[in-house]
């Protein structure tokens, strides 16, 4: 049995930080950074039918043509991610009253929704881009035993191509759900490995009165490369979500309306026109349209 104090329920049973019950959640989710994106996207639902708020982390569920969806802000950051992710596959495989491991498991489908900038050049604003892999330079997936999911391949040729300074950890290397990647994918997204970095300032070599410890870090993963297929952008929870789904036995996929091309110093004319076009094209994928 599962201790109270490792699982943490509310008295009216719902898992801590969600605030949710097994009944209020779809095995269809959609993830947003932000609790105010959360209704951007199920203001296109038929129907909502159950919304809650706790912290930073906002769920609503309801129909899209037909289809049964929930939208949960996740926050920032892979510690986020750790929470989210556990407590989410604790509501479809753990029974909450006897606190056991149920016998037959549930993969949810997990896709994360977001906005990023570009590090390559011929991938222009306003394009939606996919990841086909996350490389977390977090440490966080590293609590877990990752070897069964965790490419290595990968992993040694990133830290041999950075330089990479063990003290900080190996980063690790996880790829995306091929079945989502197969329901979502067009000839028109691009498609690569997304960073997924602990922190927003030094650990994405921003620099205010604080040096870091690489300031190149930036521009030797603009033209990292392993079998053709490079960093394409750089935020902080795809690898975090791609590790925990994989571990966990859930389908996740990362997808980013991309908003700036660092590359060429280019913005998005209209950022939002960008980010809901994305978030219809995968609604419209998930519904089957």
């Amino acid at each position: 049995m599962i201790q109270s104090s490792e699982l943490i329920l509310n008295p009216d049973g719902s898992v801590y930080h969600l605030n949710l019950r097994p009944e209020h959640i779809a095995h269809d989710i959609i993830f947003v950074g932000d609790q105010n994106r959360v209704e951007k996207i199920t203001q296109f639902f038929d129907s909502i039918e159950y919304s809650t708020q706790k912290r930073e982390f906002k769920t609503q569920t309801g129909i899209y043509k037909g289809k049964r969806i929930s939208v949960i802000s996740t926050g920032i950051g892979p510690d986020n991610i750790d929470i989210v992710l556990n407590e989410l596959d604790a509501l479809v495989n753990i029974d909450l009253k006897t606190r056991e491991p149920k016998e037959t498991l549930t993969s949810l489908n997990i896709i994360r929704i977001g906005t990023s900038g570009s590090l390559q050049a011929d991938i222009p604003v306003d394009s939606f881009v996919m990841s086909k892999f996350g490389l977390g330079l977090d440490n966080m997936l590293r609590s877990y035993l990752i070897d069964d999911v965790s490419i290595t391949e990968i992993e040694d040729a990133f830290v041999k191509h950075t330089d990479w300074d063990p003290r900080k950890g190996k980063p690790y290397v996880t790829k995306c759900s091929e079945k989502l990647e197969k329901l979502i994918e067009s000839n028109g997204i691009f498609k690569g490995i997304t960073a997924t970095a602990g922190g927003f300032y030094g650990p994405q070599g921003r620099v205010l009165r604080l040096n870091i410890q690489d300031g190149e870090l930036n521009n030797k993963m603009d033209n990292f490369s392993f079998n053709e297929t490079k960093i394409t952008n750089l935020e902080m929870e795809t690898a975090a979500i791609y590790g925990l789904s994989a571990l966990l036995g859930h389908n996740a996929l990362s997808l980013n309306a991309i908003i700036a091309n660092r590359a060429s110093g280019t913005f998005s004319a209209d950022p939002y026109k960008a980010v809901d076009e994305l978030i219809s094209y995968t609604l419209n994928k998930l519904a089957g349209n």
